[in-house]
């Protein structure tokens, strides 16, 4: 059993409109975003608040507001659900530990670039999540 907690530090959810779903989360509640090229699934990323800014009565974090991002809904309709992503220290030791509490890892790790090695799991109940082995100096 690990005796750090882990904290989220992303978010993902799916868009049918990249153009859309950027408009309505930036008029909506002031999210800055970037839209990523082909290259990088054409993800939607999402700053959900500037370093140093906490309205009044968010509670205090240690790491401060999560980011995320949006990708594209599936033709299938597969992954059509929000998830999370849950930062580590040692990604291989998480995964296992994912396996030996009766999760799944799915596939082997990829590296983003400037952010770490990151890989997708389903827990017990069926949830697609992932985890992130940030790189030393990246951001949530």
């Amino acid at each position: 059993m690990t005796t750090t907690m882990n904290p989220v530090v992303h978010f993902e959810m799916p868009y049918r409109d990249r153009e859309r779903a950027a408009r309505f989360y930036s008029a909506a509640f002031g999210w800055q975003t970037q839209m990523l090229g082909p290259e990088m699934g054409d993800y939607l990323l999402v700053t959900t608040a500037l370093p140093g800014h906490r309205p009044a009565g968010a509670p205090d974090a240690p790491f401060g507001a999560i980011g995320g991002g949006l990708y594209p809904l599936p033709a299938d309709g597969s992954a059509a659900h929000p998830s999370i992503v849950v930062a580590v220290e040692d990604l291989r030791a998480a995964m296992a530990r994912v396996v030996a509490a009766g999760g799944q890892v799915l596939g082997e790790p990829m590296d983003i670039p400037g952010v770490g090695p990151f890989v997708a799991f389903i827990d017990t109940e069926g949830n697609r999540n992932s985890m992130l082995q940030p790189s030393m100096g990246a951001a949530g």
